[in-house]
């Protein structure tokens, strides 16, 4: 989450993960939704830029690569635990 700093990364990331948790329909605790937020904008961002899509440092931008890679990661999680 380059350009947005931490205090804000990690607000963004809880917000990603806590709207991921629900579209997923998971239920996860506030830890783990930042943790899942934060990882999954690391994640999506790394995987949009092997493709060539940056995701400018607004807040907007990593909200939606955060709530994107949050998804990924759960639907990951489902796949592995069955």
């Amino acid at each position: 989450m380059s350009g947005i700093g931490w205090f804000a990364a990690i607000v963004v990331g809880g917000l990603a993960g806590w709207i991921a948790s629900m579209i997923m329909k998971t239920k996860t605790g506030i830890l783990t939704n930042i943790l899942l937020g934060i990882v999954g904008a690391f994640v999506a961002n790394l995987l949009l830029g092997i493709v060539g899509i940056t995701a400018e440092g607004t807040w907007l931008a990593q909200l939606v690569v955060g709530l994107l890679g949050a998804c990924l990661l759960i639907w990951i999680w489902r796949a592995f635990k069955k």
